[in-house]
């Protein structure tokens, strides 16, 4: 069961990595402030889902010494900020295209 979780974190670690790439190379391209931030805030999300996956990883491979514990403490708290920012930011963005009327 325990191999299992680590192959399952270890391919959602590798699909946000793939993702967060996708989307910054889209925000860099997008010609609109709109999509520039939707993307960016998707692109948050990833990146905050990836250090949280990468702080679950760490948990089930290596044994609890205090440093360890330390790092996959601060990843989770940055992890939890950039996913909860990047959701905010999609949702004042997504709003934000709404209100706007298309041309």
């Amino acid at each position: 069961m325990i191999l299992f979780i680590k192959y399952l974190l270890f391919l959602l670690l590798t699909l946000s990595v793939l993702g967060a790439a996708f989307y910054s190379a889209s925000f860099r391209r997008a010609a609109t402030p709109g999509e520039r931030g939707l993307k960016r805030a998707v692109m948050n999300i990833l990146l905050g889902s990836m250090l949280v996956l990468l702080a679950l990883m760490s948990m089930f491979l290596f044994r609890g010494s205090t440093i360890s514990i330390v790092v996959e403490a601060v990843f989770l708290v940055l992890g939890a900020f950039n996913v909860f920012s990047g959701l905010r930011s999609y949702g004042y963005y997504s709003r934000l295209g709404k209100s706007r009327p298309q041309k």
